[in-house]
C-alpha cells in the first residue's frame, strides 16, 4: 500500500473515531448544543498530542503533552465551550493555550479567541500548530493568565482551565455587559466545581455546574509556582 493510501485511512479512522467520540461520550452525557458538536467533529485532535498518543486521541481522557502538561479530555473541552453561551459573534479569552485544541475549538464557536499559556515552549509549538491548521482568528500569549488581558479587554467570555481558590479580580474587570466566566473553583481538599459567573448590570451572578478535577491556576490572583519555567 502506498504512503498516501495509508494517510487516506489513518485520515478516515481519526474521523470515525471522532465521531464515536462525540455520540459515546458528549451526546450521551448530555452535551447537545449543535455548535458544539459541529466545532468537536471538525478539529483532528490527533493533531494536538504527540505522535505517540495519537491513537489515544478520541479517547475522552485527558493525555500528556510537552512540558509536563496535558491536553484536556473532549469533554471537559465541550462541557465549557456548551457552558460560555457563544453565539458566533463574541470575543472570548481562554487561560491556559496548553497544546491549542481548546482554542481551535472556540476558534469555531467565536469571532476572535485570545488564549494565554504561561510557558513559553508551550505557546510557541501551539501558535505555530494553530497557524499551520487555519484557525486565524486565535492569538497566543506568553504571560501571566491570571492577570487576564487588559489590552484586548472586555471579553463576552472568559474560560480558564486550571482551578483556582477564588475568582481572580482582573477577569471581573475585563468581562463585558452580559459576558460569562467559565472556571473550575476550589483545592484538593475541598474539592473542585465548575462555576459560571454572568455580568448583568454590572453585578456577577454564579451557578454551579458540577464536579471536576483541574491542575492549579499558577499566577499573581492563583497558586505560586514551585516550577519556575
Amino acid at each position: 500500500m502506498s504512503s498516501n493510501s495509508e494517510s487516506v485511512q489513518s485520515d478516515d479512522n481519526f474521523i470515525s473515531a471522532r465521531q464515536t467520540m462525540i455520540e459515546q461520550h458528549l451526546r450521551q452525557r448530555e452535551i447537545t448544543d449543535p455548535r458544539v458538536l459541529e466545532a468537536i467533529a471538525r478539529v483532528p485532535r490527533e493533531q494536538f498530542v504527540p505522535p505517540e498518543s495519537q491513537r489515544f486521541a478520541y479517547n475522552d481522557c485527558a493525555l500528556p503533552i510537552d512540558c509536563h502538561q496535558t491536553i484536556s479530555q473532549p469533554y471537559t473541552v465541550a462541557f465549557m465551550c456548551a457552558a460560555a453561551q457563544l453565539t458566533g459573534n463574541e470575543v472570548v479569552l481562554e487561560i491556559g493555550t496548553g497544546s491549542g485544541y481548546g482554542a481551535a475549538v472556540l476558534s469555531l464557536l467565536a469571532r476572535e479567541v485570545h488564549t494565554i499559556e504561561r510557558i513559553p515552549a508551550l505557546a510557541s509549538q501551539a501558535a505555530e500548530r494553530l497557524q499551520r491548521l487555519g484557525y486565524d482568528n486565535v492569538h497566543v500569549y506568553t504571560e501571566d493568565g491570571t492577570l487576564g488581558l487588559p489590552q484586548a479587554a472586555p471579553f463576552d467570555a472568559i474560560i480558564v482551565t486550571a482551578s483556582s481558590e477564588e475568582l481572580p479580580e482582573p477577569y471581573q474587570v475585563q468581562l463585558s455587559e452580559g459576558g460569562r466566566i467559565i472556571i473550575p473553583l476550589g483545592s484538593e481538599s475541598t474539592g473542585q466545581r465548575m462555576y459560571r459567573f454572568t455580568l448583568n448590570n454590572g453585578k456577577l451572578s454564579e451557578e454551579v455546574l458540577g464536579a471536576f478535577v483541574f491542575v492549579p491556576l499558577i499566577g499573581k490572583y492563583g497558586h505560586p509556582s514551585d516550577h519556575p519555567e
